[in-house]
């Protein structure tokens, strides 16, 4: 049988028997809408899933200039996407075309239906993800609007929070949109109020924080008041994999993620080493799918929701978040990753977020289509961002301090840059300066051994050098490397007697009950599987500290 196509996956009819099925696993009672009615609409939280039994519903795609149809469920077929299990908002409307007769299933009985019924699961998983995707690529559906200068600083983080947090958007650039102009009149604003965020004929915000922008659209979650099995800080592969068996093994799971899931990986447009995916994955779509996962068994997830302080009281951590938010768990998993370290040199903090980024994504990459990209690093991040960026870029420069590139970099992917025509790379140098007005423009670059001094006339600079780990929140008794990173077991520093404990789990920090895993620890292996792994291991020793409690 051949494979289904993308469209026949996102919208599937359910035959007599998995109709049958599902109204015995769910319960679901039949309601009536008359033709015209709305069933939800898009900005709703908490909306229901329905399957049609008779009539048709539509699907409307509301966010722009006028509404636009974007499919028509018969019987047999089911509204929804991946929001049901996230608790995002729905991205579009519902409305009776006809009288209708549908099955209504909570967001509760129908993550209960996933996890107990693997034949219907399937089918609707699959949908969901392949209607979101369709969604993404269609080039049709315009989500939010973000109206920004490609050379403002805020307008790149907003893009760069909502691209981070799988949000469906538009960015409409004041230097090239003929859109622009008409839109700001329209809400009764000029350049200099840019950016600005809308939705439909909705002006939402005028250059809003990151926590003004997740809570008006409805992605950032209130915490309930309790105390946790299992409290996650941080959703990188090591926490997004510990929140995956954490849930699926009964655990009361809240992983709370200070920008958006995915962490450093998100930033790759393309891992290849990972298991499992011979043809490679995005960083992005792998932490997309694993949030989906976690969602699935139960786990909570916020954002933002930075984690400022640690404490404990009665042995028990207590996260404080910035905003006063305070979050009690029995168990703590730091899993806070690590970062690029900040490029030292001339000028370039003025650059940051106008020029020169950290991350190579779609995203990042707009201001060197055509031109000229510099990529400063000599690992496999760097290696995977001149590949991608080869693809847009009419030259890629990569700029590194070492000899060799061997060194530091999978043998992959330095073969592929050698037979990439468009990169040249620099070895033994540096870059030392940037100039530009307002935006980046140039970059001039040493050689260490000559002493020889080049400029690089380009808009763009990706930087992927050294790794800083996001432990500055933690007091002083979780024990830290000279670098900050966070020991444990083995790593940790022996002492007499650790006031009569247990020796340290594996995974264990120098306090009873707290864990470390991926980038963040100690003697880590900074690859995705690795960090996967170790979030995934980490559960079992939380299941042993719990058993002590």
């Amino acid at each position: 049988m051949p494979p289904k196509t993308l469209h026949a996956l996102a919208f599937p009819t359910l035959d007599e028997d998995q109709m049958g099925k599902l109204a015995a696993w769910t319960g679901a009672k039949l309601a009536r809408y008359a033709a015209g009615t709305p069933l939800f609409q898009v900005g709703d939280r908490g909306f229901k899933f329905f399957i049609v039994k008779s009539g048709e519903i539509e699907i409307v795609d509301e966010s722009g200039e006028t509404p636009k149809t974007i499919t028509v469920h018969g019987p047999g077929e089911f509204t929804g996407d991946v929001a049901h299990l996230t608790g995002a908002p729905a991205a579009v409307s519902a409305i009776a075309r006809r009288d209708s007769e549908v099955y209504e299933v909570t967001d509760e009985t129908l993550r209960n239906l996933l996890n107990r019924c693997p034949e219907l699961a399937d089918v609707i998983l699959q949908a969901f993800i392949a209607r979101r995707q369709l969604l993404r690529e269609s080039g049709a559906f315009t989500g939010l609007r973000v109206i920004g200068s490609r050379y403002s600083r805020d307008t790149f983080r907003i893009r760069d929070f909502l691209a981070k947090n799988r949000v469906l958007f538009t960015w409409l650039d004041l230097e090239s949109d003929p859109e622009v102009g008409r839109l700001l009149q329209r809400f009764g604003l000029g350049e200099n109020d840019t950016p600005v965020v809308a939705l439909g004929q909705k002006l939402l915000l005028r250059n809003p924080s990151n926590r003004e922008l997740a809570d008006a659209i409805g992605i950032h979650r209130s915490l309930e008041r309790k105390v946790y099995d299992l409290v996650i800080a941080g959703a990188g592969p090591a926490g997004l994999a510990a929140a995956v068996y954490g849930a699926s093994e009964g655990l009361d799971t809240l992983v709370l993620e200070r920008i958006a899931p995915g962490g450093q990986a998100s930033t790759s447009m393309r891992i290849e080493n990972y298991l499992g995916f011979p043809s490679g994955i995005t960083g992005s779509d792998l932490a997309d799918r694993a949030v989906l996962q976690a969602a699935k068994f139960g786990a909570q997830l916020s954002v933002p929701a930075p984690v400022g302080g640690l404490t404990f009281e009665n042995e028990y951590p207590i996260l404080r978040l910035d905003g006063g938010e305070t979050v009690v768990g029995k168990s703590l998993l730091i899993a806070t990753g690590a970062e690029y370290r900040r490029l030292v040199a001339e000028g370039c903090e003025a650059f940051e977020g106008a020029g020169v980024y950290y991350a190579a994504t779609p995203n990042e990459a707009l201001l060197c289509r055509g031109g000229a990209a510099v990529v400063v690093g000599g690992g496999n991040s760097a290696g995977q961002a001149a590949v991608y960026l080869a693809t847009i870029a009419r030259k890629v420069v990569i700029v590194v301090r070492g000899a060799d590139l061997r060194k530091s970099m999978s043998a992959y992917l330095v073969q592929r840059i050698e037979e990439t025509p468009n990169i040249e790379v620099l070895t033994k140098t540096v870059v030392r300066r940037m100039g530009g007005a307002g935006h980046l423009a140039s970059v001039e670059i040493e050689d260490c051994v000559t002493g020889e001094v080049r400029t690089l006339e380009t808009a763009a600079l990706f930087s992927f050098i050294g790794a800083v780990p996001h432990t500055d929140w933690l007091p002083a008794e979780i024990e830290k490397d000279s670098s900050g990173f966070v020991r444990t077991g083995p790593e940790l520093t022996p002492t007499p007697s650790r006031n009569g404990r247990r020796a340290p789990f594996l995974l264990e920090t120098s306090r009873k009950g707290v864990f470390a895993a991926g980038d963040v620890r100690a003697g880590s292996i900074k690859r995705v599987a690795s960090a996967v792994g170790e979030g995934a291991m980490a559960i079992h020793f939380v299941h042993e500290a719990l058993k002590e409690m």
